[in-house]
């Protein structure tokens, strides 16, 4: 939690002015989860001082909310730990949400540390640039850090207008030395630079329209801050070389839409980024069509079929497993039983570099408090150019055991 305390206080300590002066019927929750997860590599390591086959881990994640005033202001807070058996940089400590929120007539404020999702695509989420990835907790990047930030939403017949200052910048994060799921050189958490000369302490902007126009949900935004997506620059540190972050300024304009005709779901997103370095366009693209009671059962069967691309092409140098001109296909399966169970099936094809990676991700209830997962990710790359070699011989199964209460 770097460089947001002090701010956090200050932002909250200005939100609290707005409680009510007469107290009311309040309403509170106690509710989260804690886990077990357990890795089994099915490959020996590619690089030396990392872990072999096998890697456990724990997570606790409390949820608190207190609502007053029938539900017009609220406070959540949502703290996450994980222990990680070998890799001291997975073992980490963040603030998910800590958050003031109050509902006006036609309008909302909402001021703390929180989460904010953008984006309607399957396999990549190109629109989502608020939160940093916390890409300690997997490689798909769909964990997020929290984010300082104060959002006013305002209601109106023609869409809704959020505006967003976010002050304080999140790093990314990256396993360390003894981990799988990583480059061949060790990326540097402790010397990062930026291109701005309040590097940490920036304060960004954002503003985002989102509308429902018939069987269409629109959205578009302009963002102007700090790249989430680091440059990874190799320097000497001592002896060793590491990977060095560097994190430029950037204008981003990003639109997306999903249309829900009958059975089908068609998803489109696009991105325009301007970097000191260089300027490009981005969109992931496609459809899911539902099969509902599949061979006459309760179970609803999705087909997803998802492009991406991206004018850099292959010189891309930022952080991550960049989508220039691949494919991806998938299934859903929903069997809409008593247990919620759901799997999901994966295949992401690089047109480029002739590189695959294959997922499965499923999930049961078992009883009212306890969930099961079981997550199976396989690599395959021939190109030492390409970002997936890295991480080729990390295929594994992950069983995962939550408690929710």
């Amino acid at each position: 939690m770097k460089g947001i305390s002090h701010s956090a206080v200050v932002l909250l300590a200005a939100a609290s002015m707005l409680l009510p002066t007469k107290s009311a019927a309040a309403y509170y929750e106690l509710s989260g989860k804690v886990g077990f997860e357990q890795r089994w590599f099915i490959e020996p390591s590619q690089f030396d001082q990392q872990l072999e086959q096998t890697q456990a881990s724990i997570l606790v994640e409390p949820e608190l909310y207190w609502e007053w005033n029938e539900g017009s202001d609220s406070v959540t807070f949502k703290p996450f730990y994980r222990q990680d058996e070998f890799d001291d940089e997975r073992s980490h400590f963040d603030i998910r949400e800590l958050a003031y929120n109050h509902v006006g007539d036609n309008w909302e404020l909402r001021a703390g540390i929180r989460k904010e999702f953008w984006g309607v695509t399957e396999f990549q989420h190109l629109v989502d640039v608020i939160n940093q990835t916390d890409s300690v907790e997997d490689v798909d990047g769909e964990d997020k850090l929290g984010q300082l930030m104060l959002n006013l939403s305002l209601v109106r017949d023609w869409g809704i207008i959020d505006l967003y200052v976010l002050p304080g910048f999140r790093e990314r994060t990256f396993v360390g030395k003894n981990s799988r799921l990583r480059a061949p050189v060790v990326v540097d958490t402790d010397h990062i630079t930026y291109e701005s000369s309040e590097e940490d302490k920036h304060v960004d902007l954002a503003v985002r329209w989102s509308h429902t126009i018939g069987d269409f949900d629109i959205g578009s935004y302009w963002f102007q801050g700090t790249n989430r997506e680091p440059v990874l620059t190799p320097i000497f540190d001592g002896s060793d070389i590491v990977l060095q972050q560097y994190y430029a300024q950037m204008d981003q304009f990003g639109f997306d839409a999903q249309a829900t005709i009958g059975d089908w779901l068609w998803k489109f997103e696009t991105i325009y980024r301007s970097t000191d370095k260089d300027d490009f366009w981005a969109t992931q693209a496609g459809f899911e069509y539902t099969y509902v009671g599949v061979l006459d059962s309760n179970a609803d069967l999705g087909l997803l079929v998802e492009y991406g691309w991206d004018s850099r092409g292959v010189d891309d140098e930022t952080v991550g497993l960049s989508t220039q001109n691949d494919l991806f296909f998938g299934s859903r399966i929903a069997f809409n039983d008593m247990q919620s169970s759901e799997v999901l099936f994966g295949l992401g094809a690089d047109l480029d570099h002739s590189a695959f990676s294959f997922l499965i991700e499923a999930n049961r209830r078992i009883g009212e408090s306890f969930k099961v997962s079981l997550d199976v990710r396989l690599f395959q790359s021939s190109e030492p150019s390409d970002p997936l070699y890295s991480i080729k011989d990390d295929d594994h199964l992950q069983l995962g055991l939550e408690y929710y209460f």
